[in-house]
């Protein structure tokens, strides 16, 4: 295992205001470029899978089929099996998993899929010829990465800015590439992947609810996460500048004209038959 591999870690963690966040998530919201390509017997890999609210949805998606759901951190799955067990899925399991080195046979999965996964691991090439590999002959990897760089909001705020810049040098110090998004294709083709269909999508947050929502996990994963940790016990913020970036944020909130748009990149790659 190379040395980014080793020191490659998740920013976020998995702070209650950090599942806040991943627990919203559907595969409406998150992985509609695969959805439509999916069919009811197929056997689905879902890496990183955190709560399991997407692998629950993957899983009546396909009620013939079977979906695993696999995460490097072992205490989430029991959050996801919960979430399996109460909509009453019994196509679907969980398991501790490294992406680099994924312990399932060759050509083993109809769909492997990924969510915000590759921009927090060491070697994201690495993770998408383990995909590819355990995926069968003409079946498909599905990738959807966020692009912090690309991300966007009014009004201007410099605590936003701040927050940004200090996010995307907190995340690169842990190992991970925040603007994962942009690199998709680039990083899949040097996996050996060739037909690959590149995609992006949005999420935008400006409703009154929505700006609540989305400024307070933010607020409250920068003061209290994993983040927050990584953020001043790697010299990169003070706890005051934490305080500053988390007010911003709350100010931002409060803007009845306030907008916030998330980019991701996706990819939709078919395994050779």
């Amino acid at each position: 295992m190379s040395k980014s591999q080793e020191t490659a870690v998740y920013t976020h963690g998995h702070h209650e205001s950090v599942l806040r966040s991943h627990t919203w998530r559907t595969a409406a919201n998150s992985a509609a470029y695969l959805v439509g390509s999916l069919e009811p017997h197929m056997k689905i890999l879902d890496i990183g899978c955190g709560p399991g609210t997407i692998t629950a949805d993957l899983a009546a998606l396909v009620p013939g089929g079977h979906v695993t759901g696999v995460d490097h951190a072992p205490g989430i799955l029991d959050q996801a099996r919960a979430t399996a067990a109460e909509r009453g899925l019994g196509n679907v399991d969980f398991a501790v998993a490294d992406v680099h080195a994924l312990d399932f046979p060759d050509d083993t999965f109809c769909v492997v899929h990924a969510h915000q996964v590759l921009q927090h691991v060491g070697d994201p090439v690495q993770a998408l010829r383990e995909m590819r590999r355990v995926t069968a002959p003409g079946g498909l990897i599905a990738v959807r990465d966020s692009d912090y760089a690309a991300m966007t909001w009014y009004p201007e705020s410099p605590g936003m800015d701040d927050w940004l810049d200090l996010y995307r040098r907190v995340a690169r110090a842990n190992g991970g590439e925040p603007d994962a998004g942009r690199r998709l294709k680039s990083w899949a083709l040097k996996a050996g992947l060739a037909d690959i269909t590149a995609t992006t999508a949005t999420w935008t947050f400006t409703t009154a609810e929505e700006r609540a929502w989305w400024s307070g996990l933010w607020a409250d994963r920068t003061l209290a996460s994993a983040y927050a940790e990584r953020a001043t016990e790697g010299g990169h913020a003070t706890g005051e500048r934490l305080r500053a970036v988390s007010a911003a944020w709350r100010e931002w909130g409060q803007r009845e004209d306030g907008w916030f748009c998330v980019l991701h990149g996706e990819i939709l790659c078919r395994k050779e038959a």
